[in-house]
C-alpha cells in the first residue's frame, strides 16, 4: 500500500492583483491567490482567500473537515472570494479565519467586506460556525497539531509569510513580497533565505520582470529572479512561481519559467521550478 503524504498541496488561484479571465490565461488560470494544504486528517488549511477559494469550497462540501483560512494580508485580491466561499453556508460547519499577524489589523478583513453594503449577506446570517482568530493565531494552530511559523513580509500595508513543517516536510508560502524594496525592510534578503533553509517547496511572489521596472518598484512584489536568487540561496527543493501578474499571457508564462529553469539549473546544488497553475498538486 502506498504511503500516505505528509502533506498535500494544491493551488486554487494563482493570480496577483485582480481576476484574468479569458482567452488567453486559460491554462494557467485567472483566479486570485488561494492555496489548500492537506496536513492532519479531518483539517484544512486554507492559505489566502482570493477567487480560487470559490471552486475550493465546491471540492468541500461533501467533507466534514474543520477549515483554518490563514491569511497573508488584507489586500482585496487575498480576501476578495471568502463571501463565496461555500462552507460558510453550512450549518455547524467549522471556520477559523486568521487575519495577517502583521498587528496592524485587529478586525478580520475577510469577515468585514461581509457589512451589508459591500455583500448583501453579514457574519452574523451565517449558518457556519464562523471564528476569527486575532490573538495568539499561531498557538491556537499549534493545539490543533498544526506546524506554523510566521515571519513578516516586504509589502505596503504590511503581511505575514509563513513555513508549514509536519512529518519531516516543509512548505513555505511567501506571497506579495518584495526582496528589494526601496523601503526599509521588515525582512532582509538573509533573513529569508534562513527562514526557507531546505525547504520541500518555496511558493513565492513573482510578479514583476526587469522590463516592470522602475515604474513598479516599491509596489510589494518581486521580480522572477529576485525569487530564483532566493530559492537558490536557501538550498529549497523546488521553488513555485506564484502571483502572476494579471496582464500575463499564458505563453509569457510559459517562457519566464524556461527562463527561470535554466537559471536554477547553473546554479551549485539546481533547484525545481515550476509556474504555478490552477489545479496544479503536490505530495510530500
Amino acid at each position: 500500500m502506498p504511503k500516505k503524504p505528509a502533506m498535500t498541496v494544491q493551488f486554487w488561484g494563482v493570480r496577483g492583483s485582480i481576476p484574468s479571465p479569458g482567452t488567453t490565461t486559460v491554462r494557467y488560470g485567472g483566479n486570485t491567490s488561494c492555496v489548500s494544504v492537506e496536513m492532519r486528517k479531518k483539517y484544512r488549511l486554507v492559505l489566502d482567500a482570493g477567487t480560487g477559494i470559490r471552486p475550493l469550497g465546491k471540492t468541500l462540501q461533501a467533507r466534514p473537515e474543520t477549515i483554518f483560512v490563514l491569511l497573508s494580508h488584507s489586500h482585496w485580491d487575498h480576501i476578495q472570494g471568502f463571501p463565496f466561499f461555500s462552507p460558510l453556508y453550512e450549518p455547524k460547519r467549522k471556520v477559523y479565519v486568521f487575519p495577517t499577524l502583521t498587528g496592524k489589523a485587529h478586525w478580520c478583513s475577510a469577515l468585514k467586506q461581509m457589512d451589508g453594503a459591500h455583500f448583501p449577506v453579514t457574519p452574523d446570517r451565517l449558518p457556519s460556525r464562523t471564528h476569527c482568530i486575532t490573538e495568539g493565531g499561531m498557538d491556537f494552530l499549534a493545539d490543533h497539531g498544526l506546524c506554523i511559523v510566521p515571519i513578516p513580509t516586504n509589502h505596503p500595508g504590511g503581511g505575514s509569510g509563513y513555513r508549514l513543517e509536519h512529518a519531516g516536510r516543509s512548505v513555505v508560502y511567501l506571497t506579495d513580497n518584495e526582496l528589494a524594496p526601496p523601503y526599509e525592510p521588515a525582512t532582509d534578503f538573509d533573513t529569508f533565505a534562513d527562514f526557507c533553509r531546505h525547504a520541500d517547496v518555496l511558493i513565492h511572489d513573482a510578479q514583476y520582470l526587469e522590463s516592470d521596472m522602475p515604474q513598479k518598484h516599491g509596489w510589494g512584489h518581486s521580480l522572477v529572479s529576485q525569487a530564483c536568487a532566493l530559492a537558490a540561496a536557501a538550498q529549497v527543493k523546488h521553488l513555485i512561481l506564484f502571483h502572476h501578474d494579471p496582464e500575463r499571457t499564458d505563453d509569457e508564462i510559459d517562457a519566464i519559467q524556461d527562463m527561470a529553469r535554466a537559471w536554477l539549473q547553473t546554479q551549485d546544488q539546481p533547484v525545481q521550478c515550476t509556474a504555478a497553475y490552477e489545479g496544479l498538486v503536490m505530495q510530500l
